[in-house]
C-alpha cells in the first residue's frame, strides 16, 4: 500500500504463467478488464490497495472422458487450485512486486506501504465451471447454462508473474490502520516530551510501563477529515515492568488528550486537560494461572478427553470440505477473516442441492454509551478500520479447539509489502451437541435416541483489548448456525476518588467500565435450491398473528403465521420482532417438495437490538446499515461492505448498503443477498473482570421446506461401549408402571 493520504488506489493485478496455453476469452472478459498502468502519482502518493485476479489462461487442454457426456471435456485429475482458494505467500509477493515496479524511481518503489492485498473473486459462472471441473469425476450438473458451450476454468501452479492491468484513484477516503501503524504510533507517542511530563505529573516516569493503544478517529466533524490520516489514542499504564501477562487495561490514563497524524507519525495536537489519578493497582486485575495472578487455581478438574480413534468424519482436499452430506470451501480475506463459499447439501436421489454461495461476516460496529471525553469517540469499525482477518490468532496454543482438527494458515502483506504468514489461523474440527431426536414409546417402552454432532468452522482475532470468535457450524439436520464469541478485557475508564458515572458500571477502586453495544454483519449471498446460473429466490416475512374473535376463533385460542412477499429493497428494511416469532423466508420460487411448497431456509433470528444511540449520533453517519436487523439486496458485484470499502474517517452520510437500497430493486425473483445485523447491549459486570466470560450471540438458516421429511433420521445409533458408570456399577433399569398395568 502506498503512503496513506486521503486518496486510495485500487491496482488489480493479473498473476500470470510464462509460458503461453490456451485461453479461455470470454471468461478473461467477464473476469477482469484491463486498464492502464498507474502512474508514479498514484502509486507513491495515494493508498494503494492490490488486488490479485488469477489468470484464466494457465489451464492446458483436458482430454475427453470416454465415459463422460457427449462433447464434454473432462480434466482426468484433480488440480492443486481453486479460483476461490485464498491467496498464497508466493501470490501476494507477486502482487506486491508488481505493483513495487510500476514505481518510476527506487525512492516511490521504497515509499510504497501496503494495507491489503486481496483477491478479486472470479464471477460466479467461473465458480461454477471450476466446480465441475475441479475434482473428478466431473459434474455435468454444475455447469452453468451459457451460449456456446463450456469453457475451462483457471487452475494455478507453478511459477508466476504479475502485470498491472488496471488502476483506480478513490479520492477522500483512508484505508484501515496496520499493526505496524500502530506500533511506530505507540512509540511517537511515548518519545514526545509534553505526554512524558503529562505521565510524570501521575507518577510514571518508565516508558515501559505506558500501553498506547491507536483508535481511529471516526468522524464527528470536518476536523477528522480523511485529508489527514489521523488516531486519537488511549493510554493506559502497567504496574510491573518485569510482568509481561500483568493486565496494563487495569490502569486507564484519563485526562489526556492526544492526536496524531499517522501518515507522518507525529502528534500533531496535545493536551493535558485533566489531572485523574491512576486507579490503583487492583489484586484482582490479573488473568494468568494460580500463583501469577496471586490466587490459585481448581484441583478438582479432572481430565477431559475428545478421542476420534477412526479419525474425522470430514475430508478435506485443498480448501474444499466434505462432511457427511454437507460441502463447501473455505476462502479467507484480510478484511472479512473466514468465508465459506459454494455451500451445498448432498440430498439423495436429488443430489447437489446449493444453500449459499458466499457466507462471511463483513462488518462489526462498537458504539459505547458514555458521553464523556474520551469514550463518546469509541465507535470503532472493527473490520473496516482494522480487519478482522488480519488482527486473527495462531490457534496452535491454549484450547481453542478440540479433538481431531484441521488447521489452515492465512497469508497478508505487513505495511511494508512484506508477506507474514498466521499459522493454524482458522480451525476445522467436530463436536459433539448432545442430543439430535429422541422418542420413547410409552406403551412399549423402546425409545430411539440420536446424538447431534456438529461441524465447526472457526477463527479468533484480538482487536486491542476485546476478542472475537466467529463460527460457522453445519448440522446433521440440516441447520447452519452463525455464532459469535465475545470475550476480553473491557475498555475501562478512570474515576475521581468518590466518582460514580452513570452511564457505566463501577468494577474496581477508581475504575469503571463504559456502558456499550456489539453490532456483527453477516452478509449471506443465497442460492436456495438454485443451479449454477439460476437467480430462482425470494424472501418472505414470516409473522404470528392472532386471530380475531368470532366464529373462526370461538375458543379465543386461534392463531396462525402471516406471510408477506418482501418485494423490493425499501419493503425488504426489517427489524426483529419476538413477540410475532418473526423469521424470513428464502425461497426458491421453481422448486417444490413432495407438498408441493416452494422449498427454502429460513433466518431464524437469535437474541437482538438495535443502536440505542440518538438518531443523531455522529457514528451512524457511518454506519446507517445498524438501523435495521435485516436488509435484502439483489446480488451486485462491487456490493460487498454495508458502510462502504473506506469507512475510517468516511465524511458521507449513510454510504453503503443505506445508500445502496434507495434504488429499490425488484426481490420478487432474483440473486437474493441477505444483510443480517445482530447485536448484544453490554452492561458490565463486576464478574466480567478481570477477562470476560464468553458472551454468546448469532442466528440460524434452518430448512424450511427443503427436505420432504427430517434429514436427520438416518443418522446411525450412536455406539454405547464406551459409556462409563458411576463406580463401575450399572443401574438397574426402571420398570414402566403403566406398561406393566398394560
Amino acid at each position: 500500500m502506498a503512503a496513506a493520504t486521503e486518496k486510495a488506489t485500487t491496482c488489480c493485478i493479473e498473476d500470470a504463467k510464462p509460458a503461453p496455453v490456451r485461453k479461455a476469452s470470454n471468461v478473461l472478459q467477464d473476469w477482469s478488464v484491463a486498464g492502464s498502468a498507474p502512474s508514479e502519482d498514484q502509486i507513491s502518493k495515494r493508498a494503494t490497495v492490490a488486488t490479485l485476479i488469477r489468470s484464466v489462461d494457465s489451464l492446458p487442454q483436458p482430454a475427453a472422458n470416454p465415459t463422460a457426456a457427449k462433447g464434454i471435456p473432462i480434466m482426468l485429475r484433480a488440480q492443486t487450485s481453486h479460483p476461490l482458494d485464498p491467496l498464497s505467500a508466493a501470490e501476494i509477493s507477486v502482487a506486491v512486486a508488481t505493483v513495487r515496479a510500476a514505481g518510476a524511481t527506487p525512492e516511490v518503489r521504497d515509499s510504497m506501504r501496503f494495507v491489503e492485498v486481496v483477491l478479486v473473486e472470479p464471477e460466479k459462472h467461473v465458480v461454477a465451471l471450476a466446480d465441475a471441473y475441479f475434482f473428478p469425476p466431473f459434474q455435468p450438473s454444475l455447469l452453468p447454462r451459457t451460449k456456446g458451450g463450456p469453457v475451462i476454468p483457471t487452475t494455478r501452479g507453478g511459477h508466476h508473474r504479475g502485470k498491472v492491468i488496471s488502476s483506480k484513484v478513490v479520492a477522500d477516503v483512508q484505508p484501515p490502520m496496520d499493526a505496524v501503524e500502530y506500533a511506530e504510533c505507540e512509540a511517537v507517542v511515548k518519545d514526545f516530551p509534553p505526554f512524558r511530563e503529562a505521565m510524570k505529573k501521575r507518577g510514571i516516569e518508565d516508558m515501559d510501563l505506558v500501553m498506547v493503544d491507536p483508535w481511529c478517529v471516526g468522524y464527528h466533524s470536518d476536523a477528522d477529515a480523511p485529508s489527514r490520516r489521523l488516531a486519537k489514542p488511549l493510554i493506559f499504564c502497567r504496574t510491573e515492568s518485569d510482568c509481561p501477562m500483568e493486565n496494563g487495561y487495569a490502569r486507564p490514563v484519563e485526562g489526556i488528550y492526544v492526536l496524531v497524524d499517522m501518515q507522518n507519525m507525529v502528534v500533531v495536537e496535545f493536551e493535558d486537560r485533566k489531572l485523574v489519578p491512576l486507579p490503583p493497582a487492583d489484586p484482582l486485575r490479573n488473568y494468568t494461572p494460580g500463583e501469577t495472578r496471586g490466587g490459585v487455581d481448581r484441583s478438582d478438574v479432572k481430565p477431559l478427553q475428545i478421542i476420534q480413534p477412526e479419525g474425522p468424519s470430514f475430508r478435506v482436499n485443498g480448501y474444499f470440505v466434505e462432511w457427511q452430506k454437507w460441502n463447501f470451501r473455505i476462502g479467507f480475506t484480510p478484511r472479512e477473516g473466514l468465508v465459506i463459499y459454494s455451500v451445498a447439501y448432498i440430498d439423495g436421489s436429488r443430489g447437489r442441492r446449493s444453500v449459499a454461495h458466499r457466507l462471511s461476516f463483513v462488518e462489526m460496529v462498537v458504539p459505547y454509551g458514555d458521553p464523556n471525553d474520551p469514550h463518546y469517540r469509541k465507535n470503532a469499525f472493527d473490520a473496516g478500520e482494522d480487519g478482522l482477518g488480519k488482527n486473527a490468532h495462531s490457534l496452535k496454543k491454549g484450547c481453542d479447539c478440540l479433538g481431531y482438527i484441521k488447521y489452515f494458515d492465512a497469508h497478508f502483506t505487513n505495511f511494508t509489502g512484506g508477506v507474514e504468514t498466521i499459522e493454524n489461523c482458522v480451525c476445522l474440527h467436530e463436536e459433539d451437541h448432545g442430543m439430535l431426536w429422541k422418542h420413547q414409546d410409552w406403551r412399549t417402552g423402546l425409545a430411539e435416541v440420536r446424538r447431534s454432532r456438529r461441524l465447526t468452522v472457526s477463527f479468533v482475532c484480538t482487536v486491542a483489548n476485546y476478542e472475537y470468535g466467529f463460527f460457522w457450524h453445519f448440522y446433521q439436520d440440516g441447520k447452519i448456525e452463525a455464532e459469535v464469541k465475545l470475550t476480553g478485557i473491557l475498555s475501562l475508564g478512570a474515576l475521581q476518588p468518590g466518582e460514580i458515572r452513570k452511564y457505566g458500571t463501577t468494577i474496581a477502586p477508581g475504575l469503571y467500565a463504559p456502558v456499550h453495544q456489539h453490532f456483527f454483519v453477516a452478509r449471506m449471498d443465497m442460492a436456495v435450491d438454485c443451479k449454477p446460473g439460476e437467480t430462482f429466490n425470494q424472501v418472505v416475512e414470516v409473522d404470528v398473528k392472532v386471530e380475531e374473535p368470532g366464529k373462526n376463533n370461538v375458543h379465543n385460542n386461534a392463531f396462525y403465521a402471516e406471510e408477506k412477499l418482501l418485494r423490493s429493497e425499501m419493503q425488504a428494511m426489517r427489524d426483529c420482532n419476538p413477540l410475532s416469532a418473526r423469521h424470513w423466508i428464502i425461497r426458491n420460487t421453481r422448486t417444490v417438495n413432495r407438498t408441493g411448497q416452494l422449498t427454502g431456509y429460513k433466518l431464524v433470528p437469535g437474541s437482538n437490538c438495535l443502536p440505542l444511540a440518538g438518531s443523531e449520533a455522529k457514528f451512524l453517519r457511518r454506519a446507517a446499515f445498524l438501523k435495521h436487523n435485516l436488509w435484502v439486496t439483489p446480488y451486485a458485484r462491487d456490493e460487498m461492505y454495508p458502510g462502504g470499502e473506506f469507512p475510517n474517517q468516511n465524511p458521507r452520510v449513510g454510504e453503503g448498503l443505506a445508500t445502496w437500497v434507495n434504488q429499490n430493486r425488484s426481490l420478487e425473483e432474483t440473486d437474493i443477498v441477505l444483510w443480517y445485523v445482530f447485536g448484544v447491549t453490554h452492561i458490565p459486570r463486576l464478574e466480567d473482570w478481570p477477562v470476560m466470560p464468553v458472551e454468546h450471540i448469532g442466528f440460524r438458516l434452518m430448512p424450511h421446506g427443503f427436505f420432504n421429511c427430517s434429514p436427520a433420521v438416518d443418522v446411525p445409533p450412536s455406539t454405547c461401549d464406551l459409556d462409563l458408570k458411576d463406580n463401575g456399577v450399572t443401574g438397574k433399569p426402571i420398570q414402566n408402571g403403566l406398561l406393566a398395568k398394560l
